[in-house]
Order: structure tokens, then C-alpha cells, then sequence
């Protein structure tokens, strides 16, 4: 797929638009970064889905990973870490938190998210494991 992309007839039509858009990216993200140490979203659009929720949709899987996406196009490093739960059936589902930071600033993503870890209240809750999904085990 790779060299079809960047085959005479395509590169103007796939490739080198893909590189503008990707600058585009780059510059927004600086800019926010300029302005802030570090940035916070969430990691995905919604919380985590049910096991075997969205087996037969694998788009809606693919759109789970929409929120993190852009960061890697930029190139900058993140630190994905759960931040709560939300009601879900039996057990709660995790939602997760994303802190983004400048590049090569790896170090201030690990300090903050520690600071984040040690202030959460019931972090350290771990919901119980499911045995039966379904009935195939877990």
C-alpha cells in the first residue's frame, strides 16, 4: 500500500497532502504547548466498551483509538493512565485520562502523572475480575 502511495501518479493525491495535513497537526499542537506545559484530554470518546461488546464492529473499535491518534501524528509522547470508573453492569468500566506533553519532554509527563496517581481519590480500587463473559471465561 505503501509504494502505491508513493508511486508518480499518487504522491501529490495521497502522500504529499498526508505530510500537509500532519504539519498543520505539528503547528497546533506547538502552539497550545507554547502556552501550556502540558496538555489534557481524554484518551478515548467514550469509556472502555463491555468484552466482546464490539467484536462484530470493527470501525467502532477503531474510533475507540480516534483521541490518540493525533498525538502520534504530531510525534509528541503522552501518558495514557485511568482516571475513574463509570457505571457498566456488574463491574465499572475504566475511563482513561491522556496527558500530552512537548517533545522530548518525557520526564514532566512521568512527574505529573505521578503527582495525578497520588492525588486520585480511589485509585487504587481494582474492580473484581469476570470470570463468565458470555459463558466462555475471561
Amino acid at each position: 500500500m505503501g509504494t502505491y502511495a508513493l508511486s508518480a501518479g499518487y504522491y501529490d493525491a495521497y502522500y504529499k497532502r498526508a505530510q500537509q495535513v500532519r504539519t498543520i497537526i505539528r503547528k497546533s499542537f506547538k502552539a497550545a504547548l507554547d502556552e501550556n506545559d502540558i496538555l489534557i484530554s481524554s484518551a478515548a470518546p467514550s469509556a472502555a466498551y463491555k468484552i466482546g461488546e464490539k467484536k462484530n464492529d470493527p470501525l467502532a473499535m477503531y474510533a475507540g483509538d480516534i483521541m490518540t491518534v493525533n498525538v502520534n501524528l504530531a510525534g509528541l509522547p503522552a501518558l495514557v493512565l485511568p482516571c475513574g470508573f463509570v457505571e457498566g453492569g456488574a463491574v465499572g468500566l475504566p475511563v482513561g485520562l491522556q496527558i500530552i506533553g512537548a517533545a522530548f519532554d518525557e520526564e514532566k509527563l512521568v512527574k505529573v502523572g505521578h503527582i495525578f496517581e497520588q492525588t486520585l481519590e480511589g485509585y487504587n480500587f481494582v474492580p473484581p475480575l469476570i470470570t463468565d463473559v458470555g459463558g466462555a471465561s475471561a
